[in-house]
């Protein structure tokens, strides 16, 4: 049953994906809101996914690369639906859904697969670890959609190439609350994350930090994101400049959670 509601949940995110590029295509926030009730249903079943695969390993199912990745698409989903509750910005779900369902076709490559954990890698604050790390990372995620079509729109605008497609995008007032809203909860997610990691290396390795090249890059991009929040709360960035940096972090953020495994030697790699 995991798997079946897994492929069914991917099968919805492609759907999602569909009626959200149509929207931008017809130029319709109809189209928007149809991919959005299908986006909820991919959320689902997904949430289901996670519930038999527990039940049937007793086990947060967060531990594995795969698994991990399928933990990214399913956190990125449910923040950005929990947005849609306060703003009207259904239309970035045309640069949020296919984030979600690339993450779910890479994960699905380890689907139903035995994975092999090391024994550094087994505990009960390892998946507390990835929980919140993860968790932040896709606050970070939603910051980078948000800031990317932030972007766009005020360029069309300075441009002065104001038309249907650009009535249909959210406001860059909305646009740039998301950009904040999703640094402040990002922050303190990834800030724990790194530091239950850190108590769980102590423990098995003798060292709170033993300079993993992904503990580098991860430490980099929190640096990066400290420096972003703390201009936007003490300088008062908004807008354009913050939309710029934030995607910068985020291609940092994402050499650690992807690049790392594939061209450094890390402790972190696992199959």
């Amino acid at each position: 049953m995991d798997i079946l509601s897994f492929k069914v949940a991917l099968a919805i995110y492609f759907i999602s994906v569909l009626g959200y590029l149509s929207s931008l295509y017809v130029r319709r926030v109809l189209v928007a809101k149809i991919a959005t009730w299908a986006l909820t249903l991919a959320f689902i079943n997904h949430t289901i996914f996670f519930m038999f695969r527990y039940a049937e390993t007793a086990k947060i199912p967060v531990i594995s690369l795969h698994e991990a990745l399928s933990f990214f698409a399913w956190a990125i989903t449910g923040v950005y639906l929990a947005f849609q509750l306060k703003t009207k910005t259904r239309v970035l779900g045309a640069f949020v859904s296919p984030i979600a369902f690339l993450l779910m076709i890479l994960a699905s490559v380890g689907l139903g697969g035995q994975v092999s954990i090391p024994l550094a890698m087994q505990g009960n604050l390892v998946p507390v670890h990835v929980v919140l790390a993860v968790s932040g990372e896709a606050f970070f995620s939603l910051a980078s959609c948000a800031g990317a079509m932030y972007l766009i729109q005020e360029r069309l605008i300075k441009n002065k190439k104001v038309s249907s497609f650009t009535r249909i995008l959210p406001s860059l007032t909305d646009l740039d609350r998301i950009n904040h809203a999703s640094l402040l909860w990002g922050f303190p997610l990834l800030t724990l994350g790194i530091m239950v990691g850190s108590i769980w290396a102590r423990t098995v390795w003798g060292s709170l930090w033993p300079w993993d090249p992904k503990q580098v890059w991860t430490l980099t991009a929190w640096i990066c994101y400290a420096l972003i929040l703390h201009q936007r709360l003490a300088i008062g960035w908004k807008g354009r400049k913050a939309a710029l940096f934030s995607l910068l972090a985020f291609g940092i953020l994402l050499v650690s959670f992807v690049a790392v495994n594939l061209f450094f030697v890390t402790a972190h790699t696992f199959i």
